[in-house]
């Protein structure tokens, strides 16, 4: 069913997704419908298209319905005031939708997000600019950075929530360790076989982890090695 969801609107996009179960809150529904996906892909004709997209040096952008999967998930701990930090960001569209999440005129969050190919950064910026962020990034509440992902970002942590965008064939420890109390992780783990594991860290520190489902994911794996 989540690959039945593309639409020839962004609009209708996220209806399709609403109208599968996909999403299920009203918040997650109005923070994909107010950030355009044709802003953060490469080829503006397949913008709405339920599957991934390659977005150049190795990297792709994932199907819509697997970011709706990942907000839906981490809604709890996406409140106004909340920090998240968006490992492997690529075009910055989860950025976008967490931000919308996190954000209100009474209090603001942070999103944080990490790319290790500075090319990818820049136009994130740009894909953020061009779909109304432009303040939001002036300001500071969106922050995109070069960097290796597998490190999170200690200085600006610890985080409510983390959204990693490409699979670890185990999990990092340092990013459990950048959860704040409560916290939670949506991580795609693994390598031959994949599954999004939901990290979840309590008031106590203690950490509990759940296998979601399966998925296909690129690796999570440093400039290097993606591209040569």
């Amino acid at each position: 069913m989540a690959w039945m969801c593309s639409g020839r609107t962004n609009k209708e996009l996220v209806q399709r997704m609403i109208d599968s179960k996909l999403i299920k809150s009203e918040r997650v529904a109005a923070a994909m419908k107010a950030t355009d996906r044709a802003s953060y892909v490469r080829y503006k004709e397949d913008a709405y298209v339920d599957s991934p997209q390659s977005i150049g040096y190795a990297a792709t952008i994932s199907a819509p319905h697997m970011h709706a999967h990942a907000a839906e998930n981490l809604l709890p701990l996406l409140f106004p005031g909340a920090k998240v930090l968006d490992v492997g960001s690529g075009s910055g569209y989860t950025a976008a939708i967490f931000h919308r999440l996190v954000s209100s005129e009474g209090k603001k969050g942070l999103v944080v997000g990490v790319e290790h190919i500075s090319e990818l950064t820049d136009w994130s910026v740009e894909n953020l600019k061009r779909d109304g962020l432009a303040k939001a990034v002036e300001d500071g509440e969106i922050v995109m950075f070069a960097g290796d992902g597998r490190k999170g970002d200690p200085e600006r942590g610890p985080f409510n929530a983390i959204h990693v965008g490409a699979a670890s064939p185990e999990l990092p420890q340092v990013l459990v360790d950048q959860l704040a109390k409560p916290g939670r992780m949506f991580i795609p783990v693994g390598t031959n076989e994949q599954a999004i594991i939901q990290v979840d860290k309590d008031e106590q520190g203690a950490v509990t982890m759940k296998e979601l489902f399966g998925v296909m994911y690129v690796p999570l794996t440093d400039k290097t090695k993606q591209w040569r």
